[in-house]
């Protein structure tokens, strides 16, 4: 499964450094978003992909009984969504900016600062 996984990563990873290298602004985010996936999919891959139990500690115990997730991943992809939404937010607003001032949406035609 994880050799799949890798796969896909790749894909993304590829497929993102493409649409950014587009001249439509458009594409560079949406080259963005799929930056973003292959990142969030690269750490939960990383971090295995084994089903397990809440990382609960028992009463009394000093370890989680069985196999538990790892909770560090989690966090970190869960952190890298928010601020993965945060910057597509941004650059959506920045996009709709530019395209009102420069009626274009090629980045060789936004090159130029007096319009």
């Amino acid at each position: 499964m994880e050799t799949l996984m890798a796969f896909v990563v790749g894909v993304l990873y590829a497929t993102a450094i493409y649409m950014i290298l587009r001249r439509s602004i458009v594409k560079l985010v949406i080259g963005l978003v799929l930056l973003s996936n292959a990142a969030n999919l690269l750490l939960f891959t990383s971090a295995g992909m084994t089903r397990g139990a809440p990382p609960l500690v028992p009463q009394g115990a000093t370890v989680p009984a069985g196999v538990v997730a790892d909770p560090l991943a989690q966090a970190l992809i869960l952190t890298a969504i928010v601020i993965g939404f945060g910057v597509l937010a941004f650059a959506v607003v920045l996009i709709r900016r530019a395209y009102e001032v420069v009626q274009a949406d090629d980045m060789n035609q936004m090159k130029d600062t007096d319009t």
